[in-house]
């Protein structure tokens, strides 16, 4: 429930001419600045996400948010979602594309066939991981098997990350079934990058 200090400040805001309303903000704008990195760092502290994997500064992996996750991944400076599983997974988010815009990021669904993951698959998310984004994305599926496949293969195809490094990351979530270990050799070798396998 708003107070009556609340009510008058958003009356104030919609009666205000623009320059008092500029003025008022090029004021207040280095503490919101201060206040947003205190802010930001607290809920990247408390971001609870299952088998989370930091690709990079600019690229997080994991399993199925919850809500009150992707609120605080809002807070904490993410601005893009990439979901790769299908939406009647078992602990899937109803909505979360209703969720997730609601919150200002952008939502990008591509469903990948958990036995029949595709170059296309992969193709789709390289291309939705080019556009550029002023911040972070948070990459998932239901338990992070498919995001962190799809976030070890871009690292390495495309931000030239030392193939060790970023499948040991893979491995502490998951060793890949078959069907994912020939996946990465096909994006790996379609790429021009030699990996045998394990």
């Amino acid at each position: 429930m708003e107070t009556g200090g609340i009510i008058i400040a958003r009356i104030f805001w919609r009666l205000a001419p623009p320059s008092i309303k500029s003025a008022l903000l090029l004021c207040l704008l280095p503490l919101f600045g201060a206040h947003a990195d205190i802010t930001n760092t607290a809920s990247e502290r408390a971001l609870p996400l299952l088998n989370r994997i930091e690709y990079s500064p600019s690229l997080t992996a994991s399993g199925q948010p919850t809500a009150e996750a992707l609120g605080l991944a809002a807070r904490s400076g993410y601005s893009r979602v990439i979901f790769l599983a299908f939406t009647n997974h078992q602990n899937a988010l109803q909505h979360e594309d209703v969720i997730v815009k609601a919150l200002d990021m952008e939502f990008i669904h591509i469903p990948v066939e958990w036995e029949a993951p595709s170059l296309a698959d992969f193709d789709a998310f390289a291309a939705a991981m080019k556009v550029p984004t002023q911040q972070r994305t948070l990459l998932h599926c239901e338990v992070n098997f498919r995001a962190s496949v799809f976030g070890f293969l871009y690292q390495v195809i495309y931000e030239a990350a030392p193939i060790d490094e970023a499948i040991a990351m893979m491995h502490a979530i998951w060793i890949p079934n078959e069907v994912w270990e020939d996946f990465i050799v096909q994006v790996l070798r379609v790429n021009g990058l030699d990996y045998q396998g394990m």
